[in-house]
């Protein structure tokens, strides 16, 4: 299996303030495209000095950041291109650009379930984003056939089990996986080899500390995150966050009337939140028989089993949240747990 190519652009926002690259760094236009057909042409090596020329006396610059960390992915350092974009979703959480690049390098590594994290977290910030529902699809595809495999290991004679592992990789076997590269928007159908020869993606807006992408698409994600998909999308986006152990995107998931557990002031809650998903070691939170109910559409109720392990804790319970829709998004209003 392999998920689709690594985007070499960020998806383009109809706001006014959204530029073309050239118009805003018209030094840098012609240099940008030079550095996609030096990488196209595996000419990674120019293409990073050039890039880490530009970066000297431009270090805020998101969108040549991001092309740094298309290209040490493409030399095989994968460490440093991990560090780029989780830098990146970080600042500028409204992309879901960068969360599909790790998501393709968690994948290329073996590690689905941050690979899965990754990319919910990319859907939750743009629910249209076909991209990432279809790599979605095939780390699913992968976390079942590993499931299976384990399966046939314990009983050989499960013939279920055998059935359902050789149709995923027949699957595989005739498709390759999911293999469009988007350049510059999300979902535009170009090939890896295309994407990287194509004119230079826009989305950078002026800012105090430098080129500043816009927010991706928000207005084709705000029919997507009405039903009840949606609200089931931001409950797992809201999980993947939680195991990222990143506060700032976990703790966005919460209304500013969020009900806290014992009633203590919301400064202090975020304070503890914040204190134990900063503590060293990994957290994992599984969801499973998630079952939403829309009684409206600014309303919703999310039941679930919550799976939860941490380096000192390890537990499993029944959890509901009640969520309100607040413009394009779903909130958490209230939190119950049961179990």
């Amino acid at each position: 299996m392999r998920l689709a190519t690594l985007l070499r652009g960020f998806a383009l926002s109809s706001c006014a303030a959204v530029l073309v690259l050239g118009a805003v760094q018209p030094s840098f236009a012609d240099d940008l495209q030079d550095i996609n057909k030096l990488v196209s042409s595996g000419q990674t090596a120019p293409a990073l000095e050039k890039i880490n020329s530009y970066l000297g006396s431009h270090p805020k610059d998101a969108q040549v950041r991001f092309l740094k960390g298309i290209v040490l992915t493409e030399q095989g350092k994968q460490v440093e291109a991990i560090q780029i974009f989780s830098a990146l979703t970080e600042e500028f959480p409204e992309l879901p650009e960068p969360y599909n690049n790790l998501a393709v390098i968690y994948a290329s590594q073996g590690q689905y379930e941050k690979a899965r994290n990754a990319l919910e977290l990319a859907i939750h910030t743009h629910p249209s984003y076909g991209t990432a529902h279809e790599n979605l699809g095939d780390v699913y595809a992968k976390l079942a056939s590993r499931s299976y495999d384990k399966a046939l290991q314990l009983d050989k004679n499960n013939t279920t089990a055998q059935a359902k592992l050789s149709l995923i990789r027949t699957l595989f076997d005739k498709s390759g996986g999911a293999a469009r590269a988007p350049a510059g928007k999300a979902d535009a159908g170009a090939t890896h080899a295309e994407a990287a020869a194509a004119e230079p993606a826009r989305a950078v807006a002026k800012d105090k500390e430098g080129a500043r992408p816009g927010a991706a698409d928000k207005d084709a994600g705000k029919d997507g995150n009405v039903g009840s998909d949606g609200v089931a999308d931001t409950v797992r986006a809201w999980a993947a966050a939680w195991s990222a152990k990143n506060p700032d995107n976990y703790l966005a998931f919460y209304a500013g009337d969020f009900k806290t557990p014992n009633g203590e002031a919301r400064k202090e809650w975020e304070r503890q939140r914040r204190e134990r998903l900063t503590k060293p070691g990994p957290i994992s939170v599984q969801l499973s028989d998630v079952m939403v109910k829309v009684s409206d559409k600014d309303a919703a109720q999310v039941s679930f089993r919550q799976k939860y392990s941490s380096s000192n804790l390890k537990s499993v319970n029944l959890k509901t949240l009640l969520l309100h829709r607040s413009g394009d998004k779903w909130l958490i209003v209230e939190e119950r747990v049961r179990g």
